[in-house]
């Protein structure tokens, strides 16, 4: 009895009556009676097992070894005459295993294999015709037989179809399983032992940099002497943190990609490729050196973690905020890096507008009220608020502050973690400051509802209460405050104004090129020149890679930037102080554009006009204003209030109109320096 397709069964001998030779073997040999035969035919067909099977079942005996193989020969037989090809015996001519699953992993995916339930045997590449022969338990699928022969065809192969039984094909699939095992763990070792000789020849590279190879002595933790394999991978962890370090940057992003590694550092506001790409083989190694050496639990690979990592560099701590996230090719790891004696505090080393620093400094002088500094995550808000603290930091202020995490340490003042495991939140913690006697509190971020009433609470209450926002610009915290469900008679009674920030890369003042812009690069920010008053700015001289080199070999390169045409970054602040007008208009619940119309109108100076002033004094670019602060809305706003405000030529007292950029009688720019 066959195991093929019901189309198929109708042609064979064994359906065109009850027993077939191999029946009346087992009759004749009394291991069956006839009875039980025709119910194990019946049951052959309705179940679709082999018959072999069945009469086991029915008789509860085990065949003799000798029926089992004739009945295997007969099968073979009639199916070799049923489908007109050639069959396969497995026991009678061994198949080559690794022949095969190297065609099924190289030629044949394993995924149609078993869909079609066929096996390919071996590749024939000699003679006029090369072909692949094919085992198939049916092989009159079409459908079978059109996937092969695409397939086949691509490659300028053709198809030769062999006959084989559900068992034996059951019986290699099980052998490649295994088998792939085996071979999947070769190319593990192969593929690390290739990654391994790459990771060396990476460190080589990181190790000809003097100053990177002092700050891995500094920063390198004692490698496993009885784990060989592991320590490129910790010498290349601490390479990572060292060049990071050398090279003043503000994050680092380990990236799982399909094929690589990917190291990337964010140096002034920019992301920049640090390593070549690295073999994807070492992402789970590195990944979990960075979890262990953040004290993260290395085996939870589904859950983001935060952790903290604390090294020491040219003699001073440096701390690493890190992050690990789930990502489809691995865990993403994040560092972002918190050294507090690179950072030098003081409002004055940060805001170069003197009008703008003394509305600052006026604020903060304030005995109480509400203080808040919008921007984007990394635009320096942290910076500004310590600035503020410690210009405010004397014996007769008390200062605390709840933060997360503790970016700086300042001696003087109370400084609260949160650890919202154990309940200490940031509202939590700030009602207990309510009962320390404050006189400056300082809230690491308002995001919700609860911090933002008892922080506005506290303002009312006759404390100086700092915090940020996540807001595009100043006007657009009264609306963030407004959608926590702050009442707008609260904002307008606790606020003493809104500081919004950015920072923009400094233009490199060694090799920055000096030009004169064109009107219709000023009329895109809202600009124009006269032909008697020409604007001279500056844009930076960056370098290709190919550049960078050849520079390098001629001796021409930069020293302070190395060819990028930046070095270091500039803040960009907007200061909107709570008059009368605003409030008005906060408690009448006015749009964001209305209130920051009458912020201009009141002399505020916008982050697209302060950018324009950094351009202008030589800090910046053109460029850097597009890409950080340039938003035409901003220009709307700005530009509106100017028209309102100046219908009168400053030179000449001429009246212009509001459309008017330039004052037709004596050519006086309208907008510059108003």
């Amino acid at each position: 009895m066959t195991y093929t397709s019901a189309s198929k069964r109708s042609r064979l001998p064994a359906l065109r009556n009850y027993f077939s030779p191999f029946g009346n073997k087992l009759i004749e040999t009394g291991y069956i009676k006839p009875d039980q035969m025709k119910q194990a035919l019946i049951e052959t067909r309705r179940r679709n097992l082999p018959l072999t099977e069945v009469v086991q079942q029915l008789t509860g005996r085990q065949l003799p070894p000798d029926l089992v193989r004739q009945y295997k020969k007969n099968q073979l037989f009639e199916l070799k005459i049923v489908y007109g090809v050639d069959s396969v015996d497995p026991e009678v001519t061994p198949v080559a295993d690794r022949e095969m699953a190297q065609l099924i992993n190289s030629l044949i995916p394993f995924d149609i294999c078993r869909r079609h339930k066929l096996l390919p045997i071996s590749r024939d590449d000699h003679g006029e015709s090369p072909s692949v022969l094919v085992a198939l338990v049916d092989p009159d699928n079409l459908a079978a037989q059109d996937d092969l022969n695409r397939i086949l065809r691509a490659k300028g192969l053709t198809l030769r179809r062999l006959v084989i039984t559900q068992e034996d094909y059951e019986k290699l699939l099980e052998q490649y399983h295994e088998l792939k095992t085996e071979l999947d763990k070769e190319q593990e070792r192969l593929d690390k032992e290739e990654a391994l000789d790459k990771l060396v020849d990476i460190t080589k590279i990181v190790d000809n940099m003097s100053t990177v190879a002092q700050a891995q002595e500094e920063t390198a933790d004692a490698l496993d002497a009885e784990d060989p394999d592991q320590a490129p991978i910790i010498n290349l962890v601490n390479k990572i943190l060292a060049k990071a370090l050398q090279e003043g940057v503000s994050d680092i992003h380990i990236e799982p990609q399909e094929e690589s590694l990917r190291i990337r550092f964010r140096k002034d506001g920019v992301l920049q490729e640090a390593f070549p790409p690295l073999p994807k083989h070492i992402i789970a190694s590195a990944v979990a050196r960075f979890k262990i050496m953040s004290d993260l639990d290395i085996a939870e690979r589904r859950l983001p973690q935060d952790g903290k990592i604390r090294r020491m560099y040219q003699g001073r701590k440096v701390d690493f905020r890190v992050n690990t996230l789930p990502s489809r090719y691995g865990e993403k790891v994040c560092l972002r890096i918190l050294d507090n004696s690179a950072t030098q505090l003081g409002l004055d080393k940060l805001i170069t507008n003197q009008e703008t620093l003394g509305i600052v400094r006026d604020l903060a002088s304030r005995p109480f009220g509400l203080i808040l500094v919008t921007g984007p995550t990394g635009s320096g808000k942290s910076t500004s608020l310590y600035s503020v603290l410690a210009e405010r930091n004397n014996p007769g202020v008390n200062i605390s502050t709840a933060e997360d995490p503790i970016e700086y340490s300042l001696p003087g003042i109370t400084q609260v973690q949160v650890i919202r495991e154990k309940g200490m939140n940031f509202a939590s913690i700030l009602r207990a400051f309510m009962r320390q006697d404050p006189d400056v509190i300082l809230v690491g971020e308002t995001r919700d509802a609860e911090t933002a009433k008892t922080a506005i609470e506290a303002a009312l209450t006759g404390h100086l209460v700092l915090t940020t926002l996540h807001t595009n610009d100043a006007a657009g915290a009264i609306a963030r405050l407004d959608e926590m469900g702050v009442e707008p008679f609260m904002i307008s009674g606790a606020l003493l104004g809104v500081l919004a920030q950015r920072l923009m890369r400094r233009v490199c003042s060694e090799c920055r090129i000096a030009y004169t812009p064109t009107k219709e690069e000023l009329a895109h920010f809202g600009l124009s020149a006269s032909n008697q008053e020409q604007i001279t700015i500056y844009k930076a001289h960056k370098l290709t890679p190919d550049e960078i080199n050849q520079a390098k070999a001629k001796g021409t390169l930069c020293p302070k930037c190395n060819g990028s045409g930046y070095k270091g970054r500039v803040g960009v602040y907007e200061v909107m102080r709570n008059t009368e007008k605003i409030q008005t208009l906060i408690n009448e619940g006015a749009t964001t554009d209305r209130i920051k119309e009458t912020a201009v109108e009141e002399g505020m100076v916008t982050i697209l006009a302060y950018s324009l002033q950094l351009v202008q004094e030589g800090y910046t670019t053109l460029e850097e204003v597009e890409r950080v602060t340039f938003t035409d809305t901003g220009l709307e706003a700005e530009l509106k209030a100017k028209r309102k405000s100046s219908l009168e030529c400053r030179t000449c007292a001429a009246q212009l109109q509001p459309e008017w950029m330039d004052c037709p009688y004596c050519l006086t720019p309208r907008f510059v320096n108003n």
